[in-house]
């Protein structure tokens, strides 16, 4: 009687602790929640201007870049059979005669531009923060130049510079002093397209840096002038290095834009005469279309030199504001 009883008090102390032995159950996974209205709707504003990214920078570059690796001819450009040559292209673009004076024009008309640009573009801000009569007025028609086609002004530009014909000769001429070939001199065309490019860009450094100074708080004037600061020690010392951020973006949009100038210097001189006016843009053009023959592999390659000078100066713009943002 003892034994049958104690024999079933056993089994349920082993059942017991099999049981404090076994395996926890496996945790219960969280249902996956789906998508509310409102990411839903993110997701379809953001499709649109991911599919614009796509088609119309992402893969234009991949295209450009494999131009530029691949011994492309007419032929082989149709048809998708091009041999891969790796850094041929761009070796052969290192080796032309025409490398040197492309940089250095394209260095040129760069930093002139820019410099000229910004420069007029403050002092039209600065002039116009004044808020006289027929301000707006005269903002709106210094906006003229940035609203026509590049081709009209180019166009334009053309024909006012014209060593026979051109309003600015005939200026010239009438004070005494003898006429210019601008677009037929080797000396004076890349002045010509820079004067050009100049007229152009103006405005958009007007517009941008008076936002910029809109900004700027006018108790802070008030009170270096209590203070006994004259106008230029208020721009020098208050205007500028509050600008600095609206400055930074200026030039750095500028930059862009002027590297890739091409209608304005084509349709005025063609990057001539005797290349005098040949910059990155027009020469990558020239390579690529400007031929019986065409260039497309090192055509790709100088343009892919422009992307990379844009892309390494933007880089650096984003490590100095990262820089002022941390401190």
């Amino acid at each position: 009687m003892n034994r049958t009883t104690q024999l079933p008090d056993r089994r349920t102390v082993q059942s017991r602790k099999g049981a404090a032995h076994a395996a926890p159950p496996p945790p219960r996974t969280a249902p996956r929640r789906r998508p509310t209205s409102q990411q839903l709707a993110a997701w379809g504003f953001l499709a649109p201007v991911t599919l614009y990214l796509v088609l119309f920078y992402a893969y234009p570059l991949y295209r450009n870049v494999d131009l530029s690796l691949r011994n492309y001819t007419v032929r082989s450009f149709v048809q998708g059979d091009a041999p891969f040559t790796g850094l041929e292209n761009y070796q052969t673009v290192f080796d032309d005669p025409t490398f040197a004076p492309a940089l250095l024009h394209t260095v040129v008309f760069t930093v002139v531009s820019l410099v000229f640009q910004y420069a007029i573009g403050l002092a039209l801000a600065v002039f116009f923060t004044q808020h006289f009569r027929l301000s707006a007025t005269l903002r709106a028609l210094f906006l003229v130049p940035w609203l026509l086609p590049l081709i009209v002004s180019a166009s334009t530009w053309s024909w006012m510079l014209n060593s026979d014909s051109g309003v600015v000769n005939a200026a010239l001429h009438a004070v005494g002093i003898d006429a210019v070939n601008w677009l037929t001199s080797p000396s004076w065309s890349l002045t010509s397209v820079i004067i050009a490019n100049v007229w152009i860009g103006v405005p958009f450094n007007l517009v941008v840096l008076y936002s910029g100074l809109q900004s700027i708080p006018a108790s802070l004037y008030e009170a270096a002038a209590l203070d006994g600061a004259n106008a230029w020690q208020r721009f020098w010392r208050i205007t500028f290095p509050l600008l600095r951020p609206v400055s930074a973006i200026t030039l750095l949009l500028g930059l862009v834009y002027t590297l890739k100038v091409f209608d304005i210097i084509w349709i005025m001189t063609k990057g001539g005469p005797a290349d005098s006016s040949t910059t990155f843009a027009t020469w990558s053009y020239q390579l690529g279309f400007g031929n019986l023959v065409p260039a497309f592999g090192p055509g790709a390659a100088v343009g892919n030199l422009l992307v990379v000078a844009a892309l390494v100066f933007g880089l650096v713009y984003l490590r100095v504001q990262r820089k002022q943002y941390a401190s």
